[in-house]
C-alpha cells in the first residue's frame, strides 16, 4: 500500500527544480543542476531533504530519480546545445546493477544528449561497492556522460576516489564555501581543491555561492563554475524557459531526429 501511493505521488507531484551553474570568468549560465522538489497541493513546495529519506526507506528511490531525470530531460531537450544537466544519483542507487542502462534508456527516450549530461556522484555513495561503481561509471563514460565528484572534502578519502574513477569535474561542498571569508582553515581547503583540480586537470564547481564577495574570492583562486543563491533560487521547468528565452538561449527548433516531450505526467521506470 505505501509503495502503491508513493508510486502515485511520484507521477503526479514530485518535480524537477533547476539551479544556475554560472561560469565565474565570463558570468554565464553553463548548465544547471536538478534537483527534486514536491510540489504538495496543500503544502506547497516541499524540500528533497524531507522526502527523500522517505523514498529510499521504501525503496522507490531509483524510481523517484528516473521519474525526475525524463521530466528534465524532456524540459531542456530544445535549450542551447551548450547548456548542461548535472543530476544527483544517491548511494543506494549506486547498488543497482542497472542503473546505467536506465539512465541510458531515458535519455534515448526523451532525446537528450548524452554529451549534455553530468552525473554527480558523492564520495560517500562509493564506499558499498566500489566495483560496481566503477562498472557503473564505465557504462556511463562509455556513452559520452561526464562525470562529477560532489562535495568533495568531506570524505573518507576523497584522493583514493579521484584515481579510482574517471571524474572529469571536483564539486566543492557548501560547507566550505560559505565561510572562506572568514575561516582560514576554509579558505585553505578551497584553495588546496582548486590547485589539485588545476593539477589534475579536473575543473572545480563551488556550491553554495551566496554573495559577491565569495564569488570575487573564488574567482581570484580560479575557480571555474559556481551556484548558488548569489544567481537566483531554483526556478521550476517554465520559469528556467522564460529566463532562457530572454537570454536568448533556446535552440530555434528540438532536434528534427528527436522524439517530441512526453507529457506532463512522467511515465516511472518499470
Amino acid at each position: 500500500m505505501r509503495r502503491a501511493c508513493a508510486t502515485r505521488f511520484l507521477a503526479q507531484e514530485i518535480v524537477p527544480y533547476f539551479e544556475q551553474q554560472i561560469d565565474l570568468t565570463t558570468g554565464r549560465i553553463t548548465g544547471f543542476e536538478v534537483l527534486a522538489r514536491w510540489d504538495h497541493p496543500t503544502r506547497g513546495s516541499i524540500a528533497p531533504d524531507i522526502f527523500i529519506p522517505i523514498a529510499e526507506e521504501i525503496g522507490v528511490i531509483g524510481e523517484l530519480s528516473l521519474s525526475i531525470m525524463r521530466q528534465a530531460f524532456a524540459a531542456a531537450r530544445d535549450w542551447d546545445a551548450g547548456l548542461s544537466l548535472s543530476v544527483n544519483v544517491s548511494p543506494l542507487q549506486l547498488r543497482d546493477a542497472w542503473l546505467a542502462q536506465k539512465i541510458i534508456k531515458t535519455l534515448v527516450e526523451t532525446g537528450f544528449p548524452a554529451s549534455r549530461l553530468e552525473i554527480e556522484i558523492t564520495e560517500s555513495a562509493l564506499f558499498d561497492n566500489l566495483p560496481l561503481a566503477q562498472s557503473i561509471v564505465g557504462s556511463l563514460k562509455n556513452q559520452g556522460i561526464r562525470l562529477a565528484l560532489d562535495d568533495f572534502g568531506t570524505g573518507y578519502s576523497s584522493l583514493a576516489h579521484l584515481r579510482a574513477l574517471p571524474f572529469d569535474r571536483i564539486k566543492i561542498d557548501k560547507s566550505f564555501v560559505t565561510s572562506i571569508l572568514d575561516n582560514p582553515e576554509s579558505m585553505a581547503i578551497v584553495n588546496t581543491i582548486v590547485r589539485l583540480g588545476d593539477s589534475l586537470n579536473l575543473p572545480t564547481t563551488a556550491e553554495g555561492i551566496e554573495d559577491a564577495a565569495v564569488e570575487e574570492r573564488l574567482r581570484g583562486i580560479g575557480c571555474a563554475k559556481g551556484q548558488g543563491y548569489f544567481y537566483g533560487r531554483p526556478l521550476g521547468a517554465a520559469q528556467v524557459r522564460r529566463l532562457l528565452a530572454e537570454k536568448r538561449l533556446l535552440a530555434q527548433r528540438p532536434d528534427r531526429d528527436s522524439p517530441p516531450p512526453r507529457g506532463i505526467a512522467p511515465r516511472l521506470a518499470s
